[in-house]
């Protein structure tokens, strides 16, 4: 951050690992937060006040998952990167990288690849020249699976790449965003931009001269814990239970739980699999958390996210819940796979998926503990997933009506004009929900996340113990109060500075555009009861709304509670 700076280089802090792009479920690349100054929807200069930046990315990758345990590849990582939007090009970029390497780091270059062209994109022969001109002759000409990178998801900007090689391994890659990719076609675009990332855990490996990224001073305080916990001397195993607690640390910081879908799926993955792995080298239970105290202790001051007493309680909570399915998933597997005699015996596709489908048993597990032992039709169990998925879009067609979706911003689902009125009117409540819980709480309270149907709002927000009766009788009481006052629902657009000096309420994790709208219930911004950043739609007025109930009140995770509420 230091050598760019003095470059020129504005320093943007790590966003989170929920990133504010839906194409990706989690932030895998440096430049997944500055996506819209490549594209030109966002303006650099009036954000930064320059057209180059510097900064240090929390990444998160499941596609390197399997490697974990090797010298090399993890699954959470801290990505350096300097970007340039339209500010300067190959020759600056790879200029500064040489001069970062070997002058401030002092390390030799084994050798530098360029993208050799292909029939859609001509070979990189400025990167090629630059090089030469700073001594470096071992270039390596290669093709658009090694040096080509992007989009981040499914689309974004993208181009041919120069990466630097120390030791035999990648450590930086440069990035040339020339194009736009979408639906697998390239468009060029209007602004060239830079984006180059090199993975620190990878520069400590070299800087400090150790054979792996465990070796490193990152590591060592998580497996020096390891070692104190088990007698076992297990590389392999010990690697990945450093590497997903770490991870699961980090994920659970930025606001993830374990769950069966999306984000909350990875983590639970992740955990499962350090828990498994915990027991195969004798690691005592319940000892995981303790790790992730290690990496909380090594990490809490540069990243706070990471300082929260409840990530050790999403810990042990996850492992109290998959000793359970253990229990009863491993007691079918016996029944499954030992025959009459005490034999071993194949397990079918369908007994694969009853145990993933019924007593929620991860393939990824099915395949570590059984398929060394016998075969299991995984082709089958494909099968019978995929059939369960077709199943699963049908049932999802038939309760929006059979009808296209119509409105689904990932907060808000419907799929009928119908549905549009009542999630349109649940949205108002659940604006008025939240300023209720502010008054009654106190202003502890901040939303957590949200999801709503046209069946019910879904309002999750932090919170350190269950509601009493009395406190969710208070809550509905005053959102039926406000419905019945008739107050008007307006918006006014503003810049986000503006917005947040109204005092209006935002999704802290959420990332907004520079204009925003501020939705507010009441004859003015300046009285108006219940305030927030919002892109609507809502209702009029609030009698609209009709009556609202509270239906549950629950805990998601430690610090974390639950609403569900419907309007009549």
């Amino acid at each position: 951050m230091d050598f760019f700076e003095k470059k020129g280089h504005k320093i943007v802090p790590s966003s989170s690992l929920i990133p504010d792009d839906p194409s990706v479920l989690l932030t895998t690349a440096g430049m997944q937060q500055f996506k819209k100054y490549f594209t030109g929807e966002l303006d650099p200069m009036k954000d930064f006040g320059g057209k180059n930046t510097v900064s240090i990315q929390k990444c998160f990758r499941t596609s390197d998952i399997d490697e974990v345990g090797d010298e090399s590849h993890l699954t959470f990582f801290e990505m350096l990167g300097n970007f340039s939007f339209g500010g300067y090009w190959k020759k600056e970029a790879i200029e500064y990288a040489y001069e970062f390497i070997r002058k401030e780091m002092g390390l030799e270059i084994d050798y530098v690849s360029v993208f050799k062209g292909d029939k859609e994109i001509p070979a990189d022969e400025e990167s090629e020249k630059v090089w030469k001109s700073l001594g470096i002759s071992e270039i390596k000409k290669l093709g658009r699976e090694d040096n080509f990178w992007g989009p981040t998801g499914s689309e974004g900007p993208c181009g041919p790449t120069t990466e630097i090689y120390i030791n035999g391994v990648e450590i930086w890659n440069i990035v040339f965003n020339e194009y736009y990719s979408k639906d697998g076609k390239l468009m060029p675009l209007k602004i060239k931009g830079v984006d180059t990332g090199m993975g620190l855990e990878r520069l400590a490996t070299a800087s400090q001269n150790v054979s792996n990224i465990f070796d490193t001073d990152l590591f060592t305080p998580i497996m020096n814990k390891i070692k104190d916990l088990t007698e076992s001397r297990s590389v392999r195993e010990s690697r990945i239970i450093a590497d997903h607690i770490r991870t699961s640390v980090f994920i659970i910081g930025d606001g993830v739980i374990p769950s069966n879908a999306d984000r909350g799926y990875v983590l639970r993955r992740l955990l499962r699999r350090a828990i498994r792995y915990a027991d195969v080298i004798g690691i005592p239970e319940f000892e995981l958390s303790n790790i992730g105290q290690v990496v909380q202790d090594c990490y809490k001051t540069t990243y706070p996210s990471v300082s929260s007493t409840n990530i050790g309680i999403v810990i042990n909570d996850e492992e109290k819940r998959f000793r359970k399915t253990l229990e009863k998933g491993l007691l079918k597997i016996d029944e499954f796979g030992i025959d009459e005699f005490g034999h071993l015996r194949d397990i079918t596709g369908a007994q694969a998926f009853e145990l993933f489908s019924t007593y929620g048993f991860p393939l990824e597990l099915t395949k570590e503990i059984i398929s060394p032992c016998v075969l299991v039709d995984f082709e089958s169990f494909e099968t019978a997933f995929k059939k369960h998925q077709e199943i699963s879009r049908a049932g999802n067609e038939k309760k929006f009506g059979g009808h296209g979706l119509i409105l689904n911003t990932g907060e808000l689902k419907a799929g009928n004009e119908e549905e549009l009125k009542k999630v349109t009117r649940l949205h108002t409540a659940t604006h008025l929900l939240q300023k209720a819980l502010r008054e009654v709480l106190g202003k502890e309270v901040e939303q957590r996340g949200s999801d709503i149907t046209s069946e019910r709002t879904r309002f999750d927000f932090s919170f350190s113990r269950k509601l009493t009766p009395e406190e969710i009788k208070k809550v509905e009481g005053l959102v039926n109060q406000k419905i019945k006052e008739d107050s008007p629902v307006n918006f006014k657009e503003m810049s986000k500075s503006e917005a947040e000096k109204t005092g209006a309420l935002y999704f802290f994790r959420e990332k907004y555009p520079e204009k925003v709208k501020v939705y507010f219930v009441g004859e003015s911004l300046e009285n108006a009861w219940s305030k927030e950043f919002c892109g609507g739609p809502h209702v009029n007025r609030t009698s609209e709304i009709g009556e609202f109930r509270i239906l549950k009140e629950e805990a998601v995770a430690a610090g974390v509670r639950r609403i569900r509420a419907a309007v009549l």
